[in-house]
């Protein structure tokens, strides 16, 4: 009796072709762990498309004489991405009450929590440290010229963004709670009450009325935890969009250098 043949297997089930260079086609650890990260990879980009955009954000062009100056704001946006990181974990024990409540809890992250003290620290260093990198950023973009045509929008934005952090600065100084907190915020709120028309309106609107109490604490709170850092995430993502889609700007002496390099050529 003849033997019946095997049915063929589907493609989808023989195993993959050697790779070149490997005798045996076996892989190890490694070569397996990298073959299922490229295909996750794959699987995901095959359903969000996301290669496109990150290949737009990352592959530009970089003018001539770009230096470390350059990358005063990526350091500013990674320090903004600490100081959420560390808020987030420090709002996890922190408690809104000016009741001993606020003062206790942070005295029980810097002596009880575990790495307490670390994360207050990089949360409260970080801060000044984010407000200088805000300023020498501007700086560095003003003296370069990089905020006049086409990116004046970026360097309005880049403005809204300094003023924002200037306040998530001062709402996040009164979250401690302690006399030096409650006394400078007194000094900052009485400050802004002296502008001119919404000047009144504002101290009240910080205060949550007329007197600093537990609306104050619960303000301030607020805006430092909610409003300022989702208004901060959506500026710097549309800052990020102009900066990959209008590109940077040579440094003056590089300009200098190639305004010199065609007279000469006219000549």
């Amino acid at each position: 009796m003849p033997k019946v043949p095997a049915p063929p297997i589907p493609s989808a089930l023989k195993a993959p072709p050697p790779r070149p260079g490997d005798a045996n086609g076996k892989t190890g650890l490694a070569e397996g762990v990298k073959e299922g990260g490229i295909s996750v990879v794959d699987w995901v980009d095959e359903r969000t498309s996301l290669s496109g955009a990150a290949r737009w954000l990352m592959f530009r062009k970089v003018p001539k004489g770009t230096n470390w100056f350059y990358t005063l704001g990526s350091a500013t946006m990674f320090a903004f991405l600490s100081q959420a990181v560390t808020g987030v974990v420090l709002a996890m024990y922190y408690k809104p009450d000016p009741a001993g409540g606020a003062y206790e809890s942070i005295r029980h992250v810097t002596n009880d929590v575990f790495l307490g003290q670390f994360v207050r620290g990089m949360h409260k260093w970080g801060s000044s440290v984010m407000v200088v990198l805000v300023f020498v950023h501007m700086a560095r973009t003003f003296f370069f010229g990089a905020y006049k045509y086409p990116r004046e929008l970026n360097w309005v934005i880049g403005v809204v963004l300094l003023i924002l952090t200037m306040v998530m600065s001062f709402t996040g100084y009164l979250l401690p709670f302690d006399q030096r907190a409650y006394w400078a915020t007194i000094v900052g709120v009485n400050i802004n009450g002296t502008g001119p028309l919404i000047g009144p309106y504002l101290s009240d609107f910080l205060r949550g009325g007329g007197e600093f109490g537990a609306t104050t604490l619960s303000r301030f709170y607020a805006i430092h935890m909610l409003v300022i850092p989702g208004l901060l995430a959506a500026l710097i993502g549309a800052h990020l969009y102009l900066v990959a889609k209008l590109g940077t700007t040579a440094p003056p002496w590089v300009k200098a250098e190639e305004q010199q390099e065609l007279r000469e050529a006219e000549v």
